[in-house]
């Protein structure tokens, strides 16, 4: 049995003054592998103060200081991705071999935030001013529990590299994973209280990351309810704020797409982490007079996808995280059948032979109008929604509309006429005949209420400093 009752504050291993705990489930089994203790305010507070100090001296540092921390830890995290990986498929029942993906992208996150660094102007001149980019300060950062890895290395290396100290804190349900990302910040020789890291819930640890007067801004990935939330909370001590919230990412197939390419590309799309993802194209838009072909397609594109055991590397579909998420997919799955979905594969329950794991049936609903719940609001499992059009301006229309604008992807064989498409859809990424998001230095975000601010790559470093303007500078 597993027990984490330590924090990681100002370079050392710190015992939680909490005495609640959160059970460790494994999702495939469902079986209890340990517990975390969550922490307290006090806690909390102790990290920030650790930061606030580190930031006086860490702030200071060179670029070249920096690029090199960013090496050690990239270094560091690389050297453990097989464990990273097994305790990402035990922990949260994601296949093993897109976890060892996603533990090798959260490493190349610091050097992706190396090699933006090298054309970051701290310093430049305007006429006769001086323009200074300054680090923010202390960095609150609040991650969920899919794909723990990435999102705590990918907030960690913008604050890294621009010379600002962080507090993170990490879903609570995530913990083992999170021990073994603070063995390789350890390792790495993180100069102390750089880098803080704190176990516990939203509603203690991250309400007073977000306001605490000494932290300068939030960055959160999160549910959009959570992010308005922390929103409000934060504009008390007008903190800067980078949310990468919900989504409902459509994904429109072209009348003159490869459909036997672009169909079974759309439902990967849809089921990219078991559907436990905030970019997964899961509205998909096709033409209404080839419907009869996608609905083939995607039934034996889903007979011949493997659901199973995450540790055995040819799984795509794994258990859903916990009872709670596989409550909700339970939820979506039935209310698409009230609002009178046409269930093309999957339903309702437990795929035969996994009752004692959380998996839910990887279920598509085509006649789906964008009226629908299964259309609207995000599930964040593998429940995929097919809505038909009948002219390419409809086709805009539905993509739209949505409170969401996270992602969206588009298939066709005619380029100009997908770029066309793109430049219409209100998103902050648009895909092209592609389902991976293989460009780490291209911006990551949300337009409407799929959030605020940008990641990756130079956009990400602009999110962590203030400009400063110096006038009368010239000698």
């Amino acid at each position: 049995m597993i027990k984490i009752d330590q924090n990681y504050i100002n370079g050392e291993y710190v015992k939680s003054s909490g005495t609640e705990t959160q059970e460790l489930i494994n999702p495939t089994t469902k079986q209890l592998i340990g517990h975390v203790t969550l922490s307290t305010e006090s806690d909390t507070q102790r990290a920030i103060s650790a930061a606030k100090n580190a930031f006086v001296t860490f702030s200071k540092t060179t670029v070249e200081e920096r690029s090199q921390l960013l090496q050690r830890l990239h270094d560091s995290v690389l050297a453990k991705v097989d464990l990273l990986a097994s305790a990402s498929a035990e922990e949260y029942g994601s296949p093993i071999g897109p976890s060892r993906g996603r533990a090798v992208f959260a490493a190349q996150t610091f050097l992706h935030a190396k090699e933006a660094l090298k054309s970051f102007k701290f310093e430049s001149q305007q006429g006769k001013t001086k323009i200074v980019m300054e680090p923010l300060g202390v960095i609150g950062a609040i991650t969920p529990w899919n794909a723990n890895y990435t999102h705590i290395c990918g907030k960690i290396a913008p604050a890294i590299a621009t010379g600002c100290t962080i507090v993170v804190k990490p879903s609570e349900i995530s913990a083992l994973q999170t021990k073994l990302l603070i063995e390789c910040f350890h390792e790495a020789g993180v100069p102390n209280g750089v880098i803080n890291i704190v176990n516990g819930t939203g509603a203690v640890v991250g309400a007073e990351i977000t306001r605490h007067p000494d932290v300068a801004k939030i960055s959160f990935t999160g549910s959009t309810t959570v992010g308005k939330l922390i929103s409000k909370g934060a504009a008390d001590t007008l903190k800067r704020l980078a949310l990468e919230l919900g989504g409902k990412s459509p994904n429109v197939i072209l009348e003159d797409a490869d459909f036997d390419k672009a169909i079974p590309m759309a439902v990967m799309i849809a089921f990219s982490n078991t559907g436990q993802a905030c970019h997964a194209g899961t509205r998909l838009i096709v033409p209404e007079k080839r419907l009869a072909e996608v609905k083939k397609i995607i039934k034996d594109t889903v007979a011949a996808t493997k659901l199973g055991n995450p540790m055995e590397m040819d799984t795509v579909l794994g258990p859903l995280v916990n009872q709670k998420q596989y409550d909700t997919v339970q939820h979506y799955i039935q209310l698409g059948l009230q609002e009178g979905g046409e269930l093309i594969t999957g339903g309702l329950g437990h795929p035969e032979g996994f009752e004692n794991g959380y998996f839910a049936k990887p279920t598509v609903f085509a006649n789906v109008t964008n009226d629908m719940s299964i259309a609207q609001q995000e599930i964040f499992g593998p429940v995929l929604a097919v809505i038909s059009y009948k002219t390419e301006d409809e086709a805009v229309e539905i993509a739209n509309d949505s409170i969401y604008g996270l992602a969206a992807y588009i298939s066709s064989t005619n380029l100009e006429r997908a770029r066309n498409v793109a430049s219409k859809l209100v998103a902050g990424r648009v895909l092209i005949n592609k389902g991976v998001h293989d460009d780490p230095y291209a911006p990551f975000g949300g337009f409407k209420q799929s959030g605020i601010g940008r990641d990756s790559g130079i956009y990400g470093l602009e999110e962590h400093v203030e400009p400063k303007a110096i006038l009368g500078y010239e000698e």
